[in-house]
């Protein structure tokens, strides 16, 4: 019996009475202290009076209220408790009803005990650690980050430094750095601590428009100036007279565009397409790039004169992956953004969760983490972000833990995150009583080779056809398959695709596996 199992508590709410009996019987058997209630109502009432359990376990249709009004208002008295729904019908509309209102899971009658057994102790592991998720209090006030940028690494102190620099000034500014470190924000406070802030600030993806609408686009047009010009236009950069406009990824700009930005930036004066005259406009210009402009301008891709009028001041924004440390800061600026939306409950993550987000490498930096936090708050069943919350590749980016036993199970990585499981079909406690009137299985043999013993695959191959023959009961086969499939998974930190590749299997045949050893 392990010690996580005699500390955690199940409360099984049905109205069969048989059913109540059975689930306790087989769940005590485990370790876990059992609670019951009859109804949903007595279920919900013992949760008011401050029963804590590790896990729900609710039937859907019951006299009285619903197990699907029974968990709606168990959620409301606790946004953190683990709640699996149990049902005969298993229907479209209950499997997206059950998830919807933030179930765990739900599983289907007639009991598979096995299956019982696995769903309660992943449900159990995911309140551990969900309880651990308390220790994680608020990195930041939200008030104090209105503009969105969040960090107080080195590297960002020197951005704040520059930007407070040149606020004041009408000075031209040159924002790098890679796609996705938010070169806009530090535009956009730039703009509101500058002598302008009252003024307009219009931002233009020049990237993102074609090169024969963008000089329309920035100077406007006159009416039938080229086909489908049946209007006169106002272009960016007259809406935005005696304001600030913002040039992101200027390096995709055509050279025949730059020449007539050169001149806007050297007489404050644009001409729209179609007309002769000319019109002052009164514009600070902040451009924004990933790419080399120095290389483009030795491969006269970009014009040098124009680089040096923009590169007057010049900040490089840092990577995600140079400023790691800053993570736990946005991590949490972003959850409490989410909830002022309105588009997630989630207010708190994991240890393990934030040190998963931590260790990877962010190729597509605040941009693809604020995607990652978005996705793992609408599937948090709670209000904390976990582990088993986060997508592969993330949760793949762990420090590696050290390798499973011979006699332990490798659980899927995508749905684990407590200890491996036993060589049975438990999934969290290797050490849980065994299920009434079932021999506990036997733990898998490690195969004895000897330390003297030549490192050569013929003497390999000798050394194991002589223990299959002699030792049938081993199954040599599937334990070498077995062994060989958890060194890789250990050796990648659980990421399955790494792994499959290392072994030479597809990741479908990957994962049968592991569920084949998790069934056992």
């Amino acid at each position: 019996m392990s010690a996580e199992a005699t500390m955690s508590t199940i409360l099984i709410v049905d109205d069969d009475e048989e059913i109540r009996y059975s689930l306790s019987r087989v769940l005590g058997s485990r370790g876990y202290q059992i609670e019951t209630a009859a109804s949903g109502e007595e279920g919900i009432e013992k949760i008011k009076s401050g029963l804590k359990p590790d896990l729900i376990m609710c039937d859907v249709r019951m006299g009285g209220i619903s197990g699907i009004e029974t968990l709606q208002h168990m959620r409301s008295a606790s946004s953190s408790l683990q709640i699996v729904l149990m049902t005969a019908f298993g229907t479209a509309q209950t499997a997206i009803e059950a998830m919807k209102f933030g179930a765990y899971d739900y599983i289907m009658k007639p009991f598979d005990v096995d299956r019982v057994i696995e769903i309660a102790e992943k449900a159990i592991s995911s309140s551990q650690d969900m309880k651990s998720a308390k220790q994680y209090e608020k990195k930041v006030n939200y008030e104090d980050y209105k503009e969105g940028i969040v960090g107080s690494s080195p590297a960002m102190q020197e951005v704040f430094k520059v930007i407070g620099q040149v606020a004041a000034s009408d000075a031209t500014v040159l924002v790098t750095g890679e796609s996705g470190t938010g070169k806009e924000l530090i535009a956009k406070s730039i703009y509101q601590h500058s002598l302008r802030s009252g003024g307009p600030f219009v931002a233009v993806n020049c990237a993102a428009i074609p090169d024969n609408l963008i000089e329309s686009e920035l100077f406007g047009h006159e009416k039938g100036s080229f086909t489908g010009a049946t209007n006169q236009r106002i272009g960016r950069f007259e809406q935005c007279d005696r304001g600030t406009i913002f040039l992101d990824e200027i390096g995709d700009m055509a050279l025949a565009t730059q020449t007539k930005i050169l001149r806007v930036l050297q007489e404050g004066e644009i001409q729209r397409v179609g007309s002769t005259e000319t019109i002052k406009v009164d514009v600070r210009v902040i451009a924004a790039t990933n790419k080399d402009l120095e290389t483009m301008v030795e491969e006269k891709e970009f014009r040098e004169d124009l680089y040096y009028r923009l590169n007057v001041f010049r900040i490089r924004v840092p990577s995600l992956k140079e400023r790691k440390g800053d993570i736990p800061d946005i991590v949490d600026f972003m959850l409490q953004n989410l909830v002022k939306e309105r588009k997630a409950r989630v207010t708190r993550v994991s240890a393990d969760a934030l040190n998963a987000l931590t260790a990877y490498n962010w190729p597509g930096n605040v941009r693809e983490l604020g995607n990652v936090v978005y996705r793992s708050a609408v599937v948090a069943q709670g209000d904390a972000i976990l582990l088993k919350d986060l997508p592969d590749t993330i949760r793949g980016s762990r420090v590696a833990s050290p390798a499973p036993a011979a006699s332990q199970a490798v659980a899927d990585p995508a749905t684990q995150a407590a200890p491996a499981p036993a060589a049975a079909s438990s999934v969290a406690p290797t050490e849980s009583a065994p299920m009434p009137q079932e021999a506990p299985p036997a733990p898998a043999p490690v195969l004895p080779v000897p330390e003297a013993m030549p490192i050569s695959l013929p003497a390999i191959y000798d050394k194991l056809y002589h223990e299959l023959r002699e030792r049938q009961e081993l199954r040599i086969l599937s334990l070498i398959e077995r062994q060989m499939i958890e060194r890789a998974i250990d050796e990648t930190g659980g990421n399955q695709a790494r792994a499959a590749e290392i072994l030479g299997i597809t990741r479908n045949t990957l994962k049968k596996r592991l569920d084949e050893y998790s069934s056992r």
